[in-house]
């Protein structure tokens, strides 16, 4: 699984509540998540944040509440991956459980600038700056991971194979 998108770069410890503020947690509505998504923090991300790009952002990324709104709200935004120094645990397990990519690799993260185009092979944990030519690996997925993500998130997956079992 390959992406390649322009980089949006933030600092250390953002937590949930910069990406989805609390008072939009009365709503599931994605769309909606999104037209807030990390508006505290870049009041013109949701509006200038194209499909395909990335978030590159520095160490304890997704930190605070365990809200699953945050990684929905940034896929919802059209993000295709996360890329950071380190993520909090939940935000990690949120972003996976509904089909965002997220990798951890400090010297990538550290390097990447606004507007760098990245390139990343989830399945080899490769990440290429394009506009720096210059390559960085992470820990690639396991290939169930990469399934999940592929289904678009653990209850797709899930759903998959059931019906696989159910006509097996």
């Amino acid at each position: 699984m390959s992406i390649r998108g322009k980089v949006w770069k933030y600092g250390d410890n953002i937590d949930t509540d910069a990406i989805i503020a609390a008072r939009y947690l009365n709503t599931s509505n994605e769309q909606e998540l999104a037209s807030h998504c990390m508006e505290d923090l870049d009041a013109m991300f949701a509006s200038n944040v194209q499909p395909g790009d990335i978030i590159v952002a520095g160490a304890n990324f997704g930190c605070g509440s365990s809200r699953e709104h945050a990684p929905v709200a940034i896929k919802a935004a059209g993000v295709q991956c996360v890329l950071a120094e380190s993520f909090a645990r939940i935000f990690f397990r949120n972003a996976i459980n509904i089909g965002l990519p997220i990798l951890e690799c400090p010297e990538a993260a550290r390097s990447a600038r606004p507007d760098h185009e990245l390139e990343i092979d989830l399945a080899e944990g490769l990440i290429r700056n394009v506009t720096l030519d210059q390559t960085y690996r992470a820990a690639p997925y396991p290939p169930f991971m990469l399934a999940i993500i592929d289904a678009g998130g653990l209850i797709n997956y899930t759903r998959r194979k059931l019906q696989e079992t159910s006509h097996a």
